[in-house]
């Protein structure tokens, strides 16, 4: 996924996933009845970012598809298991959602067979060296955590605490207010994000 605008003739067809999360933030904004301004007021972004994003114009970041999932009171797993055709108990590791923030250096993978009823989900993440990601609120408030780093340094800070993990550590915590996601080694960092609905 590319991380700005796509100019006309010069720049590759929107990738399917893109176009998928498109339909899907459209028609939850629809199921509400809301405007885009309404929108806009509710998310903090503006009102084009959020028509462009719509439109699949844009790649949408990590951190809109946080504070839209905030907003429509989804994880950002449940939000992107929506895009995908019928649930399924077993998903092959060659058929796991993969999405890239390539303007943060973010990669995430959904490992767990989505399905919007339940409640807890995998997730595999990866930052590059130097990357850092801050959501300024979580998708779902008081959602629980568990963040086990596979490989490398990862630096998580919540509720104004910073939690430094090696390989091996595992963090939990419920999430409240913002959080972020550094990594802080000389290598890419890998982790499993457990992730349970309240």
């Amino acid at each position: 996924m590319g991380n700005g605008t796509r100019g006309a003739g010069t720049a590759a067809p929107p990738d399917p996933v893109d176009v998928r999360i498109a339909g899907r933030l459209a028609a939850l904004r629809a199921e509400r009845g809301w405007s885009l301004e309404e929108l806009a007021e509710r998310s903090g972004v503006s009102r084009s970012t959020l028509s462009r994003a719509e439109r699949a114009e844009t790649s949408v970041t990590a951190a809109l598809l946080n504070r839209l999932c905030h907003v429509y009171g989804r994880t950002m797993s449940r939000l992107l298991g929506e895009v995908e055709a019928e649930p399924a108990p077993l998903v092959r590791a060659d058929e796991q959602l993969v999405w890239e923030d390539r303007a943060s250096g973010f990669v995430r993978r959904s490992v767990s067979p989505p399905h919007p009823a339940l409640r807890g989900e995998l997730v595999e993440g990866r930052l590059a060296v130097g990357a850092d990601i801050a959501y300024d609120r979580p998708p779902v408030t008081g959602l629980e955590q568990h963040i086990w780093v596979l490989e490398g340094a990862l630096e998580v800070t919540a509720e104004d605490t910073g939690h430094q993990l090696r390989a091996g550590d595992c963090l939990r915590l419920r999430v409240w207010g913002p959080t972020q996601f550094r990594c802080v080694g000389d290598d890419d960092v890998r982790y499993v994000l457990a992730v349970v609905l309240p």
